[in-house]
């Protein structure tokens, strides 16, 4: 990368282009409402060949070597009694690369650095996956059928996702408050009894978020180039906007320091938040900027209307 700390804004959003670890510790003290992302899965994605993308760490101690820094700097930058959501998923074992197939603590290590840094474990959500999808793209022996009836000792389920809530001690100066005006998931799932925003919360409040649409999700495609190696996926605006609705003010400034394609900018936005993000790989950047920018206008087009 040539230009360190590059950036782009409009009226509500600012996007660096840059290292995160470093532009996080360029940002005031207590000066985010809120924080939101999907870090890289240790080294199950390959987004860039930059010796700063955490995505290019040879093993999952080196990864959280460098996500520690970034965990110390959340804490930093959060104010007090505010939240940050971490998406993540606990990640396949292969033979040839950790000596066995199964399970790696994923989620467990995550949950454990942010601790480190001085969060509280607030709240976890699971989120269902389809197995058959995620057996059609990963090709996984444990989810085929024919192993069931070859071996099923060695069958398992689908890995799901987990959205993993921090939050910083002390006080909230700023409460959170306001009613669910709106619910957001599969339409088809949901049915109010009369009440609404408590119909939404109990909706909120599962342990498990079955009704996720699993391809609202912004258009990646065109953010991909010839040095990516394996398929990504962006977290879904559905997730996010949950998020966004249960632990954010209208007004509320919101970081992603994974940046991506701007998929929580672009939501933060569309929710009348404020966003600051950062995203290393110059492709993935210069997309956020014009979906946070598409973002904008929209909002703006809403409100006039």
């Amino acid at each position: 990368m040539t230009a360190l700390y590059d950036q782009n804004f409009g009226e509500k959003w600012t996007m660096y282009h840059g290292d995160c670890v470093e532009v996080v510790g360029w940002l005031p003290d207590d000066s985010i409402d809120y924080s939101v992302f999907s870090p890289p899965f240790s080294s199950l994605y390959t987004y860039s060949d930059s010796e700063r993308d955490m995505g290019n760490c040879e093993t999952d101690e080196e990864f959280f070597q460098h996500y520690q820094f970034l965990a110390d700097q959340l804490f930093r930058v959060i104010k007090p009694g505010r939240l940050c959501s971490v998406h993540c998923m606990n990640l396949p074992a292969s033979k040839s690369h950790h000596g066995y197939i199964g399970i790696r603590d994923f989620r467990g290590d995550i949950i454990r650095s942010m601790i480190k840094a001085g969060f509280i474990f607030h709240s976890e959500v699971c989120i269902w996956k389809d197995p058959v999808v995620d057996m059609q793209r990963t090709k996984a022996l444990g989810l085929l059928h024919k192993q069931v009836k070859k071996d099923s000792a060695r069958s398992r389920m689908g890995i799901p996702d987990y959205v993993c809530t921090f939050k910083v001690p002390g006080d909230n100066e700023e409460p959170v408050e306001g009613p669910f005006t709106h619910y957001a998931g599969d339409p088809d799932c949901f049915e109010s009894n009369g009440d609404y925003s408590i119909d939404v919360w109990q909706r909120y409040a599962s342990p498990v978020w079955a009704d996720i649409r699993q391809t609202n999700t912004l258009n990646f495609r065109m953010a991909r180039d010839g040095k990516d190696e394996r398929h990504i996926c962006p977290l879904q605006l559905d997730v996010i906007e949950r998020c966004l609705q249960l632990w954010t003010n209208e007004g509320d400034l919101v970081l992603s320091p994974f940046g991506g394609v701007g998929s929580e900018g672009y939501q933060s936005i569309l929710s009348g938040r404020r966003f600051v993000g950062v995203e290393l790989k110059d492709s993935y950047y210069k997309h956020a900027c014009q979906h946070l920018n598409a973002a904008e206008v929209e909002f703006n087009s809403a409100k006039l209307f």
